[in-house]
């Protein structure tokens, strides 16, 4: 999955263990592909602690406003971890392409990946309209 447009990215310290463990384990699973890209970002990410992160970095259960650049559609959705995906409730799994994609990137960031089947796919976060990150140094 060769990976052509890879903007500096930005991870919690919290979130890439768990991450790490989550994309080994993956990649015994039929989402093994996803997983492999998870693991390819995660090698790439700056690892910095959880008060580090920016509030415009998109972390796990961030709710974020993403463009899919090959058709323009806008989506707004919820990272989530695999067992907590709901696809009806806008909450996408870290073990999908898309997932893998949005972890780390700022707003206005955009990546460009090759899919499973060989055509191109994009992205480019719009906004991060909640990031637990943020929420927790409120209440600090």
């Amino acid at each position: 999955m060769e990976q052509v447009n890879r903007p500096l990215i930005a991870i919690s310290a919290i979130d890439y263990d768990r991450l790490s463990w989550i994309a080994n384990a993956g990649g015994q699973s039929q989402r093994h592909k996803a997983a492999g890209m998870l693991t390819d970002e995660l090698r790439r990410a700056e690892i910095v602690p959880p008060e580090a992160i920016r509030p415009d970095v998109v972390t796990m259960h961030s709710e974020v406003e993403y463009q899919d650049d090959v058709t323009g559609q806008i989506r707004r959705m919820t990272l989530v971890y695999p067992d907590e995906e709901d696809l009806d409730a806008d909450r996408i799994s870290i073990l999908t392409y898309i997932g893998a994609a949005l972890i780390g990137l700022r707003e206005g960031q955009s990546i460009k990946w090759q899919g499973p089947m060989g055509g191109w796919r994009g992205l480019t976060v719009r906004r991060v309209h909640f990031q637990p990150e943020r929420m927790a140094g409120l209440s600090a």
